[in-house]
């Protein structure tokens, strides 16, 4: 049966785009220029779609930067029985990973999920120059009155980890990033949206290269 390590719903990362926005992120102090070679891309969800669509524009961007990329999607029969995998399962698939020449794992998770209101403004119609006191709280007072006004949303808190698994260095944690994503309707956006961004974080903590 397919390894289910499964990369997760995911949407994901940095800042210029609305629907994601990285929240903070960290890398090991130790590390200074990081260049993987071989690249074993995994997750959590049990998205299908999702973790597909992630995993091959992941991909697709990695191996831009001369990396080997190999999806948790593609990999088969190491050996869980269930889609639940134990610690010894897990370490076994490190080795055989490590024996294979990967030096490298991107892991990607959901680690919260935040229910949020926010009121529904229509700023376009106002000039900001002159919008007096009055414009301002009729504005809002419509709003707290009217349950139609209301709009519900999700924030889904996204956490992704780099791991070294190189067998001349220490297993370590590389660089971890949380990512908020509040828009999950469009997948294909979400997707496009996370790996352009997170490409553009990791470029900068010299994690990958840039493309010359």
């Amino acid at each position: 049966m397919k390894i289910i390590i499964i990369l997760l719903i995911l949407t994901v990362i940095f800042t210029s785009c609305s629907s994601t926005r990285l929240v903070e992120s960290w890398k090991n102090p130790q590390i200074g220029i990081y260049d993987p070679y071989k690249i074993f891309v995994i997750g959590l969800t049990s998205d299908e779609a999702a973790r597909h669509e992630f995993e091959a524009a992941l991909k697709t961007e990695l191996e831009l930067r001369d990396s080997e990329v190999v999806m948790s999607h593609d990999m088969v029969d190491v050996s869980p029985s269930t889609d639940i995998m134990t610690e010894t399962e897990l370490e076994a698939l490190e080795n055989i990973l490590t024996k294979d020449g990967f030096d490298t794992i991107i892991l990607t998770k959901i680690v919260g999920i935040e229910n949020k209101s926010r009121y529904l403004l229509n700023f376009k119609s106002y000039d900001n120059t002159y919008r007096q006191f009055k414009d301002d709280y009729l504005m809002y007072e419509e709003s707290y009155y009217n349950s139609n006004n209301i709009e519900k949303y999700t924030i889904y808190n996204a956490e992704t980890s780099i791991y070294c698994i190189c067998p001349t260095k220490a297993r370590q944690l590389i660089w971890k990033g949380y990512i908020n994503i509040n828009d999950t309707r469009n997948i294909k956006k979400i997707v496009k949206n996370y790996v352009k961004l997170a490409i553009e974080v990791l470029e900068e903590e010299q994690i990958i290269a840039k493309i010359e």
